[in-house]
């Protein structure tokens, strides 16, 4: 696996995003169990980016409009809803019973979506794939594939490790009222931001 790729995926990785907030945020409120759990879900959401960039779906985003215009809508509502969900559930970050059985779906199903409903990460793997795997290559697809679940190997230990990170400051943070709502409405605000980015990206 070539360094320049691995120092690439990272760079895109470790930049925060929907999916790094989502995790930082489940690992605050639910602590590091639930932050894997996030983690997990996130990196399923790139399995269908994975699967149109090697199929050459993800061209069609790149060359379509309108297709593009309504994932990428999808994706910025998505996150709108989130941000009001955040913004009024004054319990996310309040400590709570564990029901593992009835949060997991949810966290994981929360998780998917919000990286399933982001062209931009489809384009990604568009743009970045074919720099390591030549066209003449004849086994470009499974050269395609291992360097996609390289990247979803990746983005699980990050992620992962966000959370953790996270829920090491769990407790001191949920002692203190106003810290919790702080950080309650700034996650709130962070899911409102980068819908509204998402909704005005271009191709």
């Amino acid at each position: 696996m070539p360094i320049e790729f691995i120092l690439t995926a990272l760079i895109v990785i470790v930049t925060p995003g929907t999916g790094a907030i989502y995790t930082i945020a489940m690992g605050l409120s639910h602590g590091r169990r639930w932050a894997l759990v996030a983690a997990l879900g996130c990196t399923l959401g790139i399995v269908p980016h994975m699967l149109a960039a090697i199929a050459g779906l993800a061209a069609v985003l790149a060359t379509n409009a309108t297709a593009f215009n309504l994932l990428k809508l999808a994706g910025g509502l998505y996150l709108l809803w989130m941000a009001i969900s955040i913004w009024r559930d004054g319990s996310l970050l309040a400590p709570r019973p564990d029901h593992g059985a009835r949060r997991a779906p949810v966290i994981i199903r929360h998780a998917i979506a919000i990286n399933l409903l982001n062209p931009k990460l489809s384009l990604f793997f568009l743009a970045l794939l074919p720099q390591f795997v030549r066209p003449d290559d004849p086994h470009a697809l499974c050269a395609m594939t291992g360097y996609s679940l390289a990247f979803m190997g990746l983005t699980f230990i990050v992620f992962a490790l966000y959370g953790w990170f996270a829920s090491l400051a769990r407790r001191r943070l949920l002692a203190s009222p106003q810290a919790v709502t702080w950080l309650r409405r700034s996650f709130a605000a962070c899911f409102l931001l980068l819908g509204v980015r998402l909704a005005l990206a271009r191709q």
